[in-house]
């Protein structure tokens, strides 16, 4: 029988998707969840410490979001224009990858000018080819060196907060929508499960004998792009570059072959481990592109553990979920996180699946 996208539809009340984080990061709402029992504790996420052991591992991505959403306004006729930076395609020719808002009034050799608050021309592109309906190619014009260039890209970009948070972003999102060990730039959405960790919790965490496993993928747009087949082995992921180091992979493969529990905190971080799978279903360092998209049924090899936000109806991230916990004992737990009003998406609460 073939896994059908309206599987994983269920009634999700709009007031139930988080508009701004919890004061403090790991008081967040935390659901346990026991796979083989189906029982569902309801804790606070600090609690976490109570289910991870000493030997035990997790897995962290420490991938960062880069404020990725410029607004600039259009030559000669000054129309203003959303620009979204997906990925730099050549470091070199400043060479980008982007999203443009309003796409009809876009076309290729228009020049596009972003300003600061002083109405001070910062940056300039120029439209280079089309991509898609809404996708262009730009290449900024910029002289200065790659530092010069970021700076300026912090002062002009918005945090790229998800479409689901119906506000702009404000400062507490500079802050907010960023793990405290993201360390590699190049995301456009924040690895949220990561959000809940707070600089004591890990340092709690470190104390109790937990061994960190680091790695990166660089989430894009894709991952919450809509499905729009209902056979989902149809459906194709846009690639996302990872990169799993070989430290992290002597982690992981140390408690994995000492029969701890390995966790993988974020459906990102189960993405690019399940992208770099041993012929000995171990972990091995691995670096490139992957699309891999999992849906029931589906043999995880590497984690046993799991924590991740509760995720919208029929994304790509609740299937994923439903493939590691089971479908019924997932869609069955949500039912639950409705009625107990916990908070959704990506500033939303936390589940722990053990």
């Amino acid at each position: 029988m073939r896994t059908k996208l309206s599987q994983f539809k269920f009634e999700l009340p709009e007031k139930l998707i988080a508009q701004y984080p919890t004061d403090i990061r790991d008081e967040s709402r935390l659901m346990v969840l026991h796979r083989e029992t189906g029982k569902i504790e309801h804790k606070v996420f600090k609690d976490v410490l109570d289910y991870i052991d000493d030997g035990d591992a997790m897995i962290f991505n420490n991938t960062k979001v880069f404020p990725a959403r410029l607004y600039g306004r259009k030559e000669k006729t000054g129309a203003r224009i959303e620009v979204f930076l997906l990925r730099e395609l050549n470091h070199e020719a400043r060479l980008w990858d982007v999203l443009v808002d309003p796409a009809r009034k876009i076309r290729v050799g228009n020049k596009l000018y972003f300003s600061d608050d002083n109405d001070t021309d910062i940056l300039v592109a120029e439209v280079v080819d089309n991509t898609t309906s809404r996708g262009r190619t730009i290449r900024f014009l910029f002289d200065g060196t790659e530092d010069e260039f970021q700076a300026d890209l912090g002062k002009l970009g918005n945090t790229p907060l998800p479409k689901y948070i119906n506000r702009d972003a404000e400062k507490i999102d500079r802050e907010r929508y960023q793990t405290i060990y993201a360390k590699e730039m190049g995301a456009v959405a924040a690895p949220t499960a990561g959000l809940h960790f707070s600089e004591e919790l890990m340092k709690r965490l470190e104390i109790k004998g937990v061994d960190f496993a680091e790695l990166t993928l660089h989430v894009g747009l894709g991952t919450f792009r809509n499905i729009e087949v209902e056979d989902l082995s149809k459906h194709k992921m846009d690639a996302e570059y990872f990169r799993v180091p070989q430290k992290a992979a002597e982690v992981v493969n140390k408690a994995k072959l000492a029969n701890k529990r390995v966790c993988a905190v974020g459906t990102t971080s189960m993405r690019a481990i399940e992208s770099a799978v041993s012929a000995e279903r171990l972990l091995k360092n691995a670096e490139g592109w992957t699309n891999k998209f999992i849906f029931p049924p589906f043999e995880f090899n590497i984690a046993n553990a799991m924590i991740t936000n509760f995720h919208l109806p029929k994304s790509s991230l609740v299937i994923m979920v439903c493939a590691f916990g089971g479908h019924d004992m997932i869609m069955d737990a949500y039912q639950t996180a409705i009625k107990e009003k916990y908070r959704f998406f990506s500033y939303g609460d936390a589940m722990l699946i053990i």
